[in-house]
């Protein structure tokens, strides 16, 4: 196994293969919208008139209505919900690239598997739930599908989830794999299988199964549900701690759920697979649960990334429906003392959420599979409508702890909550939570305020946020999510009527989408200073710094390649810019088009920088002081005459 990021070779032999009309045409339809160009609707917001477009050749996409843009990476990250890694993973596998991975030295990345052997466990994996799945319906199983019937779930929505068999025996999922040519090493690194003192027998025996799947669909790891009085085991006993699972970074039926989770920016956090099944059965298909731990930072991260929780300036507000349009998540627990437990341990977590959290209890303790087995479908809808704010539920759970009747349980109530009500993150919020939290405890409001007051003073967390996933953004350009950072949009910086505006920007875009039409001589004839548009000049900065646009002009190097280049040398307030210029639909229908008009366009944008330099100088000269400084401006003048009217004559 190696350690940390992927060798950046790989990662660019990604791109390089990963054809990025072929994966974006699974989720848009494209059609031609002039050379090397196609668009279609955007996929990442509701238009009715296509501004996505796509430039094959350059391996770039943007977006002319919401402003999104990146490489087929950054693609395949933003519509399946991935990080930069997982990203590139998925594009390797698919276009054959082996990858490899370099250690950092930070000691903090965990080990990750090289792609050979992620392959393997995945495979392997593959073919145990083929397996489980069909022991599901022998003799042997009945008793699997009894416990299933009686919670409300027939053959159909087994297979919905993919839920299989693990017959009894010790030998029967290890000799499939053998068969199979899997070795004892890695039958044991995929968590199959245990060790003993005799070799290698399955880990899971008579029980039920349920597939854990990372969020594009591959199973990782295996849920198990003890069945048999004769199974001494513990009730669930999931998949071990392996290269490809790590139960802290994993969400069950999130790879079920991703899509509906982005669209509607809501997520239920249940407890128990068979939660979600009944959850996602009942219509609440933005259910996931955690594969037996707490509910923690990791999951957080994924959510978030999943929810595209990203704006810190919304506060709570609401839409029609009652809905949070910053986003909801709503934790579910049993209205027992472990579940309002679980409830506080989810509340420590609520800091790291834009979105608003939310907890939904049933007040007789039943969780999401009981309530649908005794009232049907609709109470497990009502169940989540019925949610309430989170800090909501933790700071009446934590009064409730102590005797209200005297003043020495309400002091000591008053010092447990005061800090829970400082950390509202909505400042707004707090006072009037303040005023509730007086009348449930009997206090005066003055007191109770200023004890909020002095938490808040006292250094109570008030709402940080997570705003960047680290090591997304340690792991390549598109990894991250810069939020806050002000975007420069071509709008912002160009009107349509700005003819020289125009002028400047589609010289950009001719010189970053088709360089090879262009005149070297033309190229590198412009100045240094060539654009009056500040935003455009910090573009044309950016391409100057990356040194090698006349390689580019010369065909040495492929105009994909130097786009890259130029992104990679970017700042983050100018990158979009960049990728919106290099989107830009030119007005040619033909090669001999695009040539023609990127010889024009070098020609007019020399002459504007003539211009502008030629007015520079005649304001000096009327500010000189002296004969030698103006005879010095008199012959400047003149040379840029000259160059004038030697442009106009075609002489260069």
């Amino acid at each position: 196994m190696a350690k940390g990021l992927i060798r950046r070779a790989d990662v660019d032999l990604v791109r390089e293969r990963a054809r990025l009309d072929e994966v974006v045409s699974e989720h848009v339809t494209l059609r031609s919208a002039g050379i090397g160009s196609m668009k279609g609707l955007c996929p990442f917001h509701d238009e009715k008139t296509p501004s996505f477009h796509i430039r094959p050749q350059l391996g770039h996409w943007h977006c002319f209505g919401c402003g999104e843009g990146g490489d087929v990476i950054s693609f395949v990250q933003k519509i399946n919900h991935l990080s930069f890694v997982e990203a590139v993973e998925m594009l390797a596998g698919r276009y054959g690239v082996e990858l490899h991975y370099e250690d950092t030295g930070r000691g903090s990345g965990g080990d990750r598997p090289d792609f050979g052997t992620r392959r393997r466990l995945l495979d392997a994996h593959a073919i145990a739930e083929e397996y489980y799945r069909e022991q599901l319906g022998t003799q042997a199983a009945e008793i699997g599908r009894r416990f299933l019937t009686e919670r409300g779930f027939d053959q159909r929505a087994a297979e919905q989830f993919g839920v299989g068999f693990a017959p009894e025996g010790w030998d029967n999922i290890t000799g499939v794999l053998r068969r199979r040519g899997f070795t004892e090493a890695e039958l044991t690194a995929s968590g199959l299988v245990s060790q003993g003192q005799r070799g290698v027998y399955d880990r899971f025996r008579g029980r039920l199964v349920w597939p854990i799947r990372d969020i594009t669909g591959n199973t990782i790891g295996f849920g198990a549900r003890r069945l048999l009085e004769s199974d001494q085991g513990p009730k669930y006993l999931n998949t071990p701690e392996t290269a490809i699972y790590r139960k802290s970074q994993v969400l069950y039926g999130l790879d079920l759920a991703r899509k509906q989770i982005a669209a509607q920016h809501r997520v239920v956090v249940v407890e128990g697979y068979t939660d979600v099944m009944a959850a996602h059965l009942a219509g609440v298909t933005t259910a996931v649960a955690s594969c037996g731990t707490a509910f923690g930072s990791d999951h957080v991260k994924i959510v978030r990334r999943v929810m595209g929780d990203t704006n810190p300036s919304a506060g709570l507000r609401l839409n029609a429906d009652g809905r949070s349009l910053s986003g909801e998540v709503i934790f579910t627990f049993d209205g027992d003392a472990a579940g309002q437990k679980a409830a506080l341990r989810a509340f420590e977590e609520d800091q790291r959420f834009v979105a608003q959290t939310f907890v939904a209890v049933e007040p007789s303790g039943m969780d999401p599979c009981d309530l649908r087995m005794a009232r049907g479908d609709a109470a497990v809808v009502e169940l989540v409508q019925s949610r309430r704010p989170l800090f909501e539920f933790a700071i009446r759970s934590m009064i409730d702890q102590v005797d209200l009747d005297t003043v020495e349980g309400q002091v000591t109530a008053l010092r447990m909550a005061a800090p829970v009500v400082a950390r509202i993150r909505d400042r707004a919020m707090r006072p009037e939570y303040a005023r509730r939290l007086a009348g449930w405890l009997g206090m005066d409001e003055r007191t109770v305020l200023r004890a909020v007051h002095e938490a808040a003073r006292g250094g109570a967390d008030t709402g940080r946020h997570v705003l960047r996933d680290e090591h997304e953004k340690s792991n390549g350009p598109d990894s991250g999510q810069d939020v806050g950072l002000p975007t420069v949009r071509l709008a912002d910086v160009v009107r349509p009527r700005d003819p020289v505006g125009q002028v400047e920007v589609q010289s950009l875009a001719i010189m970053l989408q088709a360089p090879t039409l262009l005149d070297p001589e033309q190229v590198g004839a412009l100045p240094d200073d060539s654009f009056h548009v500040p935003a455009l000049q910090g573009v044309w900065d950016v391409m100057l710094a990356a040194g090698t646009l006349l390689d580019a002009v010369d065909g040495q190097l492929a105009p994909a390649r130097y786009l890259e280049q130029v992104l990679e040398i970017a700042g983050e307030t100018v990158r979009p810019l960049i990728v919106e210029i290099a989107n830009q639909e030119l007005p040619a229908r033909t090669e001999d088009d695009l040539a023609r008009l990127g010889s024009s366009l070098m020609d007019r944008l020399t002459e504007l920088s003539i211009t502008r330099e030629y007015s520079v100088l005649t304001q000096r000269l009327r500010r000189a002081e002296t004969e030698e400084e103006q005879q010095d401006l008199l012959r400047r003048l003149a040379t840029v005459q000259e160059k004038r009217r030697r442009l106009r004559r075609g002489e260069g």
